[in-house]
């Protein structure tokens, strides 16, 4: 009976690092309510940085949108920045009454400014923080939202730095990426996303909380430092005019890495198409049930020439991938004509891999599914290119593997210029 109790708790233990492994943290006690508000021109890295990593921490994330249209799925529809569309949890005005732990601002213009001028919002955070509760801002957000409502009086706080002349002189400016004061968390921008939700989780959890939810993140070592990528056999990819690029999305898709490819793709200039794998356009992301509308289907995207096919992570999502037999005949037929590929996090492994898509070049993954890879030797990198291949790790290397196409398809002064605008380096 003993030895029964210790296989059975070896395997309880066992199954916890599994799921910690791949990014489930265990809460204790009853959940802490987040609330993240978005509105037209919301910055979807930082919204969906924030509701991802504090839903890994426990938290029970509600993403509402500021717009007074009729509930209903129509009246819930969001239209983000660079084209994104997401579909909310609920309305701001219908939650006035509801109590929360945290209310966080993602940026983004005119995202910001809708916000500021949410009556409903405004009352709701000011009464938050009279009552001692955390609160905080990302990118545009500090400035034209949390400062224009006194809600930084006398607090040291940071903010996208084209935006810190308009910090009123009650606030004290911090060039920082990630600044606590108070009950007040303020970040830069996109770059800063998941430095800023992490912060969030450790003012409400505490340090080793937020420790555990960062490492499967993978997160950079040294935060603002240039990227670095590991590029063998090199080769120039070739476009004719504007990069024609499709990123396939399914039920379970990892939403950072999903909307950092599309943000960023979409801000150098790339023609991005967002096809959905599923039944219908709208599909409900692995870690928050982010719901992303896609621009067409794949049957329809499938009519079309791409000059980069790149697929975000996240188990259920690459499992879909891996068997729709539609998508891998693209990929089979862009290997085949040498033109470029790629995947993050769990699909090089669950896609690519059992596909022959990494045959005879090297590939990185998810480490928890590298053991899945052929070619192991170049798992510890972040980010690798061989050839007309790129792959990438987890969340916390998207915005690098983004960067890293850019680099590709538009050169590296490009890259390095898009990695400042988002305050990456």
């Amino acid at each position: 009976m003993a030895a029964a109790s210790s296989s059975l708790a070896r395997r309880a233990v066992s199954w916890r690092r599994l799921l910690l492994s791949r990014g489930f943290a265990a809460a204790a006690g009853p959940a802490k309510r987040v609330l993240v508000p978005v509105a037209a021109g919301t910055e979807p890295i930082e919204a969906a940085a924030t509701a991802d990593v504090l839903n890994r921490a426990g938290a029970r994330v509600t993403v509402a949108t500021v717009a007074s249209a009729p509930a209903g799925d129509e009246g819930l529809l969001v239209e983000a920045a660079y084209g994104v569309k997401l579909v909310a949890d609920g309305r701001v005005a219908d939650l006035e009454a509801e109590a929360f732990d945290l209310i966080a601002l993602p940026g983004g213009m005119p995202g910001s400014a809708h916000l500021r001028d949410c009556k409903v919002l405004e009352k709701m955070v000011k009464k938050h923080a009279e009552n001692g509760g955390l609160y905080g801002a990302i990118c545009a957000a500090p400035a034209v939202a949390l400062a224009d409502w006194g809600m930084l009086k006398g607090l040291k706080a940071t903010c996208y730095p084209s935006f810190v002349e308009k910090f009123p002189a009650d606030v004290i400016p911090v060039n920082s990426r990630v600044v606590v004061d108070r009950n007040a968390v303020t970040s830069q921008g996109p770059g800063t996303s998941i430095e800023f939700a992490l912060a969030l989780v450790e003012q409400l959890y505490g340090k080793e909380k937020m420790e555990e939810v960062a490492g499967p993140l993978y997160i950079r070592p040294q935060h603002g430092a240039e990227y670095t990528l590991e590029e063998l056999n090199s080769v120039e990819w070739k476009c004719s005019g504007t990069p024609q690029v499709l990123v396939p999305v399914a039920n379970g898709s990892e939403e950072v890495e999903a909307l950092t490819i599309i943000d960023v793709l979409r801000r150098a200039g790339s023609n991005v198409i967002v096809a959905s794998v599923e039944d219908n356009l709208q599909i409900v992301t692995r870690r928050h049930k982010f719901n992303l509308i896609a621009d067409m289907m794949l049957d329809e995207a499938a009519k079309m020439e791409f000059d980069l096919i790149v697929m975000p992570g996240g188990l259920q999502g690459a499992e879909k991938f891996a068997s729709t037999e539609k998508l891998v005949d693209l990929l089979k037929k862009q290997a085949e004509s040498n033109k470029p590929y790629g995947a993050i996090c769990a699909s090089p492994a669950h896609v690519l891999e059992p596909h022959g898509l990494l045959k005879g070049k090297k590939a990185t993954a998810f480490p928890p599914m590298a053991h899945l890879l052929t070619d192991k030797s170049q798992c510890e990198d972040r980010v690798v290119i061989d050839r007309n291949l790129i792959t990438s790790k987890a969340p916390g290397t998207a915005t690098e593997f983004a960067l890293a196409i850019v680099d590709k398809l538009f050169g590296r002064e490009k890259a390095v210029s898009m990695a400042k605008q988002l305050i990456f380096m």
